[in-house]
């Protein structure tokens, strides 16, 4: 497991492996399929599943479920594509539900 290094860190809420850091969030203003989740230009220690295309609050997109690396826990999705001009800034970036992760070092 690579250790993130940093005042701010999130974990998995499950087996606490580091995920992504604070200073990497985009928006707190998304929400996922159990509530409230943070938009993030990057992760660490997770796995990305199978693409599919899945119909979200703000369009069709092309979205893949990244996993824990450690305990393999559902922790949101990578945007893969948006069919949607507007949306395009998602692409490559991944949705983390607040649910599901936890603060470390704060």
């Amino acid at each position: 497991m690579a250790e993130l290094v940093g005042p701010r860190v999130y974990s998995c809420c499950h087996c606490r492996n580091h995920v992504c850091l604070h200073d990497d969030i985009i928006s707190k203003a998304f929400q996922g399929r159990n509530g409230r989740a943070f938009l993030f230009s990057h992760a660490m220690n997770i796995s990305v599943g199978p693409k599919e295309d899945r119909q979200l609050t703000t369009g069709l997109h092309t979205v893949a479920d990244i996993y824990c690396r450690d305990c393999r826990e559902v922790l949101g999705w990578k945007y893969e594509r948006a069919y949607e001009e507007s949306q395009r800034y998602k692409e490559g970036k991944f949705i983390f539900e607040k649910a599901k992760i936890v603060k470390e070092n704060w």
